[in-house]
């Protein structure tokens, strides 16, 4: 007859309390006449075990209202006239920027310390750098706007400008609705969008561009807004990708 040590009746009880927690029959006492557990004993163990929710939804919630308000900095941006006036909301979306870096390292961090996550860790991680993406490509194209000196009152800038702010909210709504699956519907119509948006943004691109070679006859000034048009694309790009590992996330666990 096979005897099992203290460690290996240890492991044999600790299958047994996941199973009897998973199906809601805790808490139990006693296993065994010689292993005694309380329900203290039960709660530290599963401590280590459980995922923190919380904390990861917490900041990737926290990630998507700082994006979200770069993009609406982002359009205050390019409809302000001021120079002055946009250098300080540039210092602004540089905070936010700023901010979700730390969020991003933390989230990477909580990633490295959590022995269960909320979902796949891989997808964990492409949707951490996913959100810091869009915030990276606000910041830069924000950046060159006041660093060329453009006059961003350019139906091109405020056109895609107004496209990321939309993908940023439509990327909050599907961002908020992780925590609990509820209400996949929302999700899914706010990933729609998304694509919808990126499409048009990808059209917007192309029209700015045989504009600017139409009609701007300064060859540091077509240099110049090809690069922001591009920025600007891009940022839309990097919201699509996260509205992807979103819909893969509700693939897997809705």
């Amino acid at each position: 007859m096979l005897r099992l040590g203290k460690i290996g009746e240890f492991v044999n009880n600790l299958v047994i309390l996941f199973y009897l927690h998973f199906i809601g029959k805790m808490p139990i006492l006693a296993l065994t006449s010689n292993t005694k557990f309380t329900v203290m004993d039960f709660n530290s163990i599963m401590k280590i075990f459980l995922p923190k929710d919380r904390v990861f939804f917490q900041l990737f919630e926290e990630v998507a209202e700082h994006v979200q308000e770069m993009g609406i900095k982002l359009k205050e941006m390019v409809n302000e006239p001021d120079v002055d006036v946009r250098a300080n909301i540039l210092a602004q979306i540089e905070n936010l920027e700023h901010k979700n870096d730390d969020l991003t390292h933390t989230i990477f961090t909580e990633l490295g310390r959590n022995f269960i996550t909320p979902f796949d860790r891989e997808d964990i991680h492409y949707l951490a750098t996913s959100l810091d993406d869009i915030a990276d490509y606000i910041y830069a194209s924000a950046k060159k706007i006041n660093f060329y000196k453009v006059n961003p009152n350019d139906t091109g800038i405020h056109k895609l400008a107004e496209l990321i702010l939309q993908g940023t909210t439509e990327t909050k709504k599907a961002v908020m609705g992780l925590r609990n699956m509820k209400n996949i519907k929302e999700m899914t119509e706010a990933m729609i969008k998304v694509n919808s948006i990126e499409n048009q943004a990808d059209d917007v691109f192309d029209m700015s561009i045989e504009k600017l070679f139409e009609q701007e006859n300064d060859f540091k000034e077509v240099i110049k807004k090809r690069e922001i048009y591009q920025v600007l694309e891009i940022a839309t790009d990097k919201i699509e990708d996260v509205s992807n590992v979103i819909e893969s996330i509700i693939i897997k666990y809705a």
